[in-house]
């Protein structure tokens, strides 16, 4: 019996991105109009490799710098979200490269919270694997202040529940703007004991 069933719900990729080894800070730059997705990643991005030191994100599993297996490869946000996080923050747009990202997406609501272990699969069988939400931080606030001064600070409490996701490649393939980008959710309920192991407000 299948443990991932396709969805109604699609995305269409409007934006591709990649920040180099030499990039400052998390600011991303446009890829242009596709790139390759390798089981490592995207070549030449700073978030590549099958595996990556831990972070800050991690210390309650690992002391940070640990070897652990990537599943960070990909930092994808809806526009929708952005467009919200945006407004709140008393901004015309979020522009992609402030929050590091690599793909912008549009046409899932809620987004940042579709369950982890979810795919993203386009025509071509590149599929992509949600590992879980990607929690706002000081990082990208310190990007929009550079461009946009007096609206840096607002960065982490508006973009609270709307950062997106993080994700690693199963399936190599191509990925392209415009690609359609089909939601497969794992066959499973919501863990019943979830929210009261929760320490602190997680939206």
């Amino acid at each position: 019996m299948p443990a991932l069933i396709p969805t109604e719900h699609k995305a269409k990729i409007v934006w591709l991105g990649k920040a180099g080894p030499d990039a400052e800070g998390v600011r991303s730059t446009a890829a242009g109009d596709a790139v390759q997705a390798s089981y490592a990643g995207v070549e030449g991005e700073i978030h590549s490799g099958l595996t990556r030191p831990s972070c800050v994100r991690t210390t309650t599993q690992f002391p940070e710098g640990t070897e652990i297996r990537n599943v960070r490869q990909f930092s994808i946000l809806s526009s929708e979200e952005m467009t919200a996080t945006a407004a709140e923050m008393g901004l015309e747009a979020l522009r992609p490269e402030w929050v590091g990202a690599s793909i912008i997406i549009e046409g899932i609501d809620d987004f940042t919270h579709v369950p982890p272990s979810s795919r993203l699969m386009n025509a071509a069988g590149t599929s992509l694997v949600i590992d879980m939400h990607n929690r706002p931080c000081n990082y990208p606030g310190k990007e929009v202040e550079k461009d946009r001064p007096g609206h840096g600070k607002a960065y982490k409490r508006a973009a609270m529940g709307r950062r997106g996701v993080t994700a690693w490649v199963e399936r190599e393939g191509p990925l392209s703007v415009g690609d359609e980008l089909v939601l497969h959710v794992p066959d499973q309920k919501a863990w019943a004991h979830h929210e009261s192991c929760l320490t602190g407000k997680q939206t």
